[in-house]
């Protein structure tokens, strides 16, 4: 049973098996990325030690991102030729991936611990898994979930992501499974499923620090996610999979979501982790946190993760 922990043990989660990712080196408050063919130079606040490599290999950078001072704000500089969109792939997920204003490329890489994990979780759930996914973004997750066997409700509130999202689902050959493009605003459609009564077998949440729905809703993460995960808890189904949250809120500790995880799954058997996504810098081997999460499962993954000292 998921009982309160008062000192619980916090996990660090990579993804080691990406061929079309690279962290090259970090530092400086930014790091420098291989996304396919193009190599990237974008802020990273948490990088505040010195790069490894000479600072004429991140000059080579195919394109910088420039910050301004509004929240994700700035522009992209190109040193050379690019194609406005390209294709990755992660095992046998493809998707295409692009330089967007908000210094986003389409995949956040560190994610992929979370594609891994999930796909185990249904495959090994022994019955059929509805999979709700909140601020689905390019869909990734839930195309690992389609491709694993889960029947998925997919929620954003941009119709530009939505259209990414059912891109990458044809690049990826998964256009017959069965998957619900929805451009919703996911405190208000959780809160319709509640009223109606539906459930899920496992919910991915995924939201942003800051954000607007598609009638102009507000989205602020520490005002809005304990009553979006209240609201959550009574659409979870009377066997449930698993939960993920993940938050990229700078102000938030891995403490604040673990014991928000506690709360909504006080009662339910299983095992919680807690802990960053990171991404191993390939020039001197430092892990860069990139996200906090908070994941519950039904039954113990056979997943292995390094233990936070």
């Amino acid at each position: 049973m998921v009982r309160a922990s008062p000192k619980p043990d916090l996990a660090l989660l990579e993804s080691p098996d990406w061929q079309d990712y690279e962290l090259l080196d970090s530092g400086g408050g930014s790091k420098l990325e291989r996304y396919g063919r193009y190599v990237f130079v974008r802020p990273e606040h948490q990088a505040i030690w010195k790069p490894v490599l000479p600072s004429n290999d991140w000059q080579q950078a195919d394109a910088f991102f420039q910050p301004t001072g509004e929240e994700s704000g700035g522009h992209w500089k190109f040193n050379h030729p690019m194609d406005e969109s390209w294709v990755m792939r992660y095992k046998n997920l493809r998707f295409r991936a692009q330089a967007s204003p908000s210094r986003h490329l389409g995949v956040f890489p560190e994610q992929a611990n979370h594609w891994d994990w999930l796909q185990e979780q249904i495959q090994t759930a022994g019955h059929p898994v509805r999979v709700l996914n909140l601020f689905g973004y390019t869909g990734l997750a839930s195309l690992a979930a389609a491709q694993a066997g889960a029947q998925v409700t997919h929620v954003d509130a941009s119709k530009k992501s939505i259209q990414w999202a059912r891109a990458n689902q044809s690049l990826s050959k998964l256009d017959e499974c069965p998957i619900r493009w929805l451009v919703d605003d996911a405190e208000k459609f959780v809160q319709r499923e509640a009223r109606r009564s539906s459930q899920y077998e496992a919910i991915i949440l995924d939201p942003p620090k800051f954000g607007r729905g598609p009638a102009g809703q507000v989205w602020e993460f520490f005002d809005s996610v304990p009553n979006l995960l209240q609201n959550c808890r009574k659409i979870l189904s009377d066997r449930p999979v698993f939960v993920i949250l993940t938050a990229y809120a700078i102000r938030a500790s891995a403490l604040s979501i673990h014991y928000a995880m506690e709360e909504i799954l006080s009662g339910q058997s299983g095992e919680l982790i807690t802990g960053e996504l990171v991404l191993r810098d390939r020039s001197a081997g430092r892990l860069l946190s990139m996200a906090i999460f908070s994941r519950w499962s039904a039954k113990p993954s056979q997943q292995s993760f390094t233990p936070r000292r």
